[in-house]
C-alpha cells in the first residue's frame, strides 16, 4: 500500500481521529488516565493493519521477531546468562534475513557452479526485512552493553519494531530514539499536522513528480545500453544517481512526515549527500541511520580503527562489502559496496599523507572534489542500478568510450537537475544563517530543505495548495514502487 493512495490516506485518516479522540478529557477519564497505553495499542493494531495489506508474511514474521526481541532484550539485561540472551537476539533476526533474503542469491549461485539445485523453491522475499531485522539488532545489543534498560513493555517493543511510517523503506530507527517518546504524551496537534503535512508534500513531490519521470529514461537506458550513444547513457548514469537520492529521500521525508503528524519524530536520514568533499564525508551525509548502524554494530566490533592501519582498511572493505549484499542479494551490490569500500580505504590513506599538512581548501579545491566525489558516487551507483554485472559492464563501457547510438536529452532529467541545484543552494543559505550541526556526523545540518509555511496566513496556503497542485497534475501515473521497498 503506497503512502500516496487513496486507501492509505484514508487510512492515515482514520488512525489520526482515532488518536485524536483518544486525547479528549472525557474519553481519557473513562480509560482512567491510560489513553496514552491505548493510544500505543491503536498504533500497533494499525501498524499490523497496515502490514496485513502489504504483506502477510511481513506480519507473521514481525511478530514472531518482535516476541524473540522482547525476550532476548529482557534476558540480556538480566543477571543470568545475558549473554546467551544477546547471541540468540543477534543470531535470530540474521537467520531470518539470511533465509528469506539469500537463500535464492546463494542457491542460485551454486546451481551455476556445480548444478543439482533447479528443483529448490524460490522464497519471496518480505518487504522491508532488512530494516527492522537491523532495529531489533541494536536494540538488544544495546541493551546488553547497558545503554538503557531492557523495555519491560511487549506492546512498545513491538510498535517500535512495526510503526507503520518507517516500515518498509526505514530510516533504521533506534530503541534509544524512539521508545522515550513513549514514555511522553505525543498528540495529534494542528501544530504537528501544519507540520508534518508540509514535511509529506516535500517528499512526495521528489517521488512522484522528480525520481519517478527519471526512472522512465534509466529504465530504458539500463535496458539496452548498446542502443543508446554515449552522451545518452552517462546522462542515465547521472539521471540515476538523482532518481535514487529522490526516491529514498522522499519516503524518508514522507516517513517523518507521518510520524510528524501522529506527535512522533524520526530523525532525518539524508544530509544533502551529494554536497560530500570525499567519500568518508559522503557516507556521513547518506542514508545516515545505516551509515551509522554499521559503524556501530559491525566497524567497531571488527576493531575499527584501532588495531593499525592494514586492519584498519580490512574492517573498511568487510563492512562495505557486507553493507552491500545488506541491500541485494546480487554479486552487482557486493562489487558496488566492494567499490565504496576501496574508496573509504583510498580517502584513508590520502589523509595519512596528508597528515600534517593542515591548509584551508580553496573554493576551487572544495568545488573539485565535491565534483570527484559525485562522480564517483555515480559510477559506483550503475553497478547498483543495473541487473547484472554484464549490463553494469557495458554502461561503463558506453560511458568511458565514446559510441554513437539513439540520442535522448530527457526534459525530465534537466528539470530534476536545475530543481535540485536551486533547492541545494536555499538550503545552503538558510543553514548558513543559523548553524546547527548533526550529533552523529559532526557535517552541517541543511535545515533549509524544509521550507515550511505559516498555513494560518492566506497566502502560505495559496503556495501550499499551488505545489500540491503541481504535485498532483505532474505525477507520474505509471507504478513505481520505492527503490529500498526492495531491501
Amino acid at each position: 500500500m503506497n503512502f500516496y493512495s487513496l486507501t492509505f490516506v484514508l487510512f492515515f485518516a482514520a488512525v489520526l481521529l482515532v488518536l485524536w479522540l483518544l486525547k479528549i478529557p472525557a474519553l481519557d477519564r473513562l480509560l482512567r488516565g491510560k489513553a496514552r497505553g491505548a493510544g500505543h495499542l491503536v498504533l500497533l493494531l494499525a501498524s499490523y493493519c497496515f502490514l496485513w495489506m502489504a504483506d502477510g508474511l511481513l506480519a507473521s514474521l514481525l511478530l514472531l521477531l518482535s516476541v524473540i526481541t522482547y525476550l532476548c532484550a529482557r534476558g540480556a539485561g538480566g543477571s543470568r546468562h545475558p549473554l546467551f540472551w544477546t547471541r540468540l537476539g543477534v543470531i535470530a533476526p540474521l537467520l531470518m534475513l539470511a533465509v528469506f533474503k539469500y537463500f535464492n542469491f546463494f542457491a542460485a549461485s551454486f546451481e551455476s557452479v556445480f548444478g543439482g539445485l533447479s528443483s529448490l523453491p524460490s522464497l519471496v522475499l518480505p518487504v522491508g526485512i532488512s530494516f527492522y531485522t537491523f532495529s531489533a539488532i541494536s536494540y538488544v545489543v544495546d541493551v546488553h552493553r547497558k545503554k538503557y534498560a531492557p523495555c519491560t513493555s511487549f506492546v512498545r517493543v513491538a510498535m517500535f519494531l512495526s510503526f507503520f511510517p518507517k516500515l518498509l523503506s526505514g530510516p533504521i530507527v533506534r530503541a534509544s530514539e524512539f521508545l522515550p517518546q513513549l514514555e511522553e504524551d505525543r498528540t495529534v496537534s494542528l501544530k504537528n499536522l501544519e507540520t508534518g503535512v508540509q514535511i509529506f508534500l516535500f517528499g512526495l513531490f521528489k517521488k512522484v513528480v522528480l525520481a519517478d519521470h527519471l526512472s522512465v529514461f534509466v529504465g530504458d537506458v539500463f535496458g539496452a545500453p548498446g542502443a543508446f550513444g554515449s552522451l545518452t547513457v552517462i546522462l542515465a548514469a547521472v539521471s540515476y544517481s538523482l532518481q535514487i537520492y529522490l526516491d529514498f529521500s522522499g519516503y524518508s521525508d514522507m516517513a517523518i512526515g507521518l510520524a510528524k503528524c501522529m506527535g512522533y519524530d524520526i530523525t532525518r536520514n539524508f544530509n544533502l549527500p551529494y554536497l560530500s568533499r570525499n567519500v568518508t564525508e559522503f557516507w556521513k551525509r547518506w542514508h545516515i541511520s545505516l551509515s551509522s548502524w554499521l559503524q556501530d554494530y559491525l566497524y567497531i566490533p571488527l576493531g575499527g580503527n584501532r588495531k593499525g592501519p592494514v586492519r584498519t582498511y580490512l574492517n573498511l572493505l568487510i563492512t562495505m562489502l557486507l553493507g552491500g549484499l545488506w541491500h541485494g542479494a546480487s554479486w552487482t551490490f557486493v562489487v558496488w559496496g566492494g567499490i565504496q569500500g576501496i574508496g573509504l580505504c583510498a580517502h584513508k590513506l590520502f589523509l595519512r599523507w596528508r597528515k600534517g599538512r593542515h591548509s584551508r581548501p580553496s573554493p576551487l579545491t572544495t568545488v573539485l572534489s565535491v565534483a570527484g566525489t559525485f562522480l564517483f558516487v555515480t559510477v559506483s551507483w550503475v553497478f547498483f542500478r543495473a541487473p547484472d554485472l554484464n549490463t553494469a559492464f557495458a554502461v561503463l563501457s558506453r560511458m568511458v568510450i565514446w559510441q554513437g547510438g539513439v540520442s535522448q536529452l530527457y526534459s525530465w532529467s534537466f528539470a530534476a537537475i536545475l530543481l535540485s541545484v536551486g533547492a541545494t543552494v536555499v538550503a545552503c543559505r538558510r543553514s548558513r544563517r543559523q548553524p546547527v550541526y548533526d550529533k552523529r556526523t559532526g557535517c552541517l545540518q541543511m535545515n533549509g530543505f524544509y521550507l515550511l509555511f505559516d498555513l494560518t496566513k492566506f497566502w502560505s496556503l495559496v503556495l501550499f495548495f499551488t505545489i500540491l497542485g503541481l504535485t498532483i497534475g505532474l505525477a507520474y501515473t505509471g507504478a513505481s514502487p520505492f527503490i529500498y521497498g526492495n531491501f
